[in-house]
């Protein structure tokens, strides 16, 4: 993203991925938003198996509204293709949501103004009410737990996908180049303009989520260690509790030996304790070496995304004229 003046008043970008059935219905609710200032839609084909990428070039060509089509060269993860449609955004504010249909497209025009009249840098959404699968919520509160501790962000601040971060905002986060990025602790690290708005929630209109239990644990692992050190201090610190007890078992074993006439009586703890200790030991040791390769695959600059083509449409490419005769600040 330009430091250039911004072309629109709103960019949404909208990552998509197995989203052929859903895309038409947002974009088509999209368009029908009253923006003043102008409206530009992103959408960011993450190398999704199904036609969405046809479905997404289709509706660039048959809108009126500015439309651009970021085509991915492979899948990457949703906030590795953020990363890409805040790169292509033009918007004085820039608002990120899913392609499910789960977050109203009415709720836009709320959250923008939201954003723009208190000047914040980024507003957060919240629900009174996921419709999501019982397990989603509960890993999404285990999520938002560990950020608390781990990301300096607000206590109790509910870090949703559907957000609107100011253009200012958005240059700093694309700024970062790292394969494995996390955007909301990009954010905090930041700002801390930051607001909140509570929206509806809807259940999913088509298919199933595309999020598996190791899709989420590779985002938790990414929000868990790219911010913080503090896995390591508990790790030391489980260290040194189990040194303690290591110690105090010793002169327990000791005193019993020198006090009893037979051997020291329970072998079978012992090997409890020896298979406890070398569990832990393995647990530190594969955290050791999941920052050492996450350091190593961003020593070597692998790719955080790599965009194959970019489509935009008229009314889009109008905007890029505009552009070069804006002179940069």
């Amino acid at each position: 993203m330009t430091e250039a003046t911004p072309l629109f008043a709103l960019s949404i970008v909208v990552p998509v991925y197995n989203g052929a059935a859903s895309v038409p219905s947002l974009v088509e609710a999209l368009a029908k938003l009253e923006i003043p200032g102008g409206l530009e839609i992103v959408l960011v084909n993450d190398c999704s198996p199904d036609n969405s990428l046809d479905v997404c070039r289709e509706l660039c060509r048959a809108n009126s509204v500015a439309l651009s089509v970021v085509n991915l060269s492979r899948n990457y993860g949703e906030h590795n293709a953020v990363m890409a449609g805040l790169s292509q955004a033009r918007g004085a504010y820039i608002i990120t949501m899913d392609d499910d249909l789960q977050n109203p497209p009415e709720e836009v025009v709320r959250l923008w103004r939201h954003a723009s009249d208190n000047d914040y840098d980024v507003v957060y959404t919240y629900y009174a009410e996921k419709k999501h699968e019982a397990w989603r919520n509960l890993g999404s509160r285990f999520t938002n737990w560990c950020a608390d501790h781990l990301l300096d962000k607000p206590k109790g601040l509910y870090l949703s996908s559907f957000r609107c971060m100011s253009a200012f905002l958005a240059r700093q986060v694309v700024a970062h180049d790292g394969p494995f990025p996390y955007v909301d602790g990009l954010i905090m690290q930041i700002t801390q303009r930051i607001g909140r708005l509570q929206v509806s929630h809807l259940p999913r209109a088509e298919g199933r989520s595309n999020y598996t239990l190791a899709r989420l644990l590779r985002l938790f692992l990414s929000m868990f260690l790219n911010f913080s050190v503090i896995p390591l201090r508990v790790g030391t610190l489980v260290g040194v509790a189990m040194a303690g007890l290591g110690i105090f078992g010793f002169v327990f074993v000791l005193i019993e030996a020198l006090l009893s006439e037979g051997a020291p009586q329970g072998w079978a703890s012992l090997m409890a304790a020896v298979l406890l200790l070398a569990g832990v030991q393995l647990i530190m040791l594969g955290l050791v070496g999941e920052y050492l390769g996450r350091m190593f695959l961003t020593i070597n600059k692998r790719p955080q995304f790599v965009v194959r083509d970019v489509l935009r449409n008229e009314k889009a490419r109008a905007g890029e004229q505009i552009t070069a005769e804006v002179p940069t600040p």
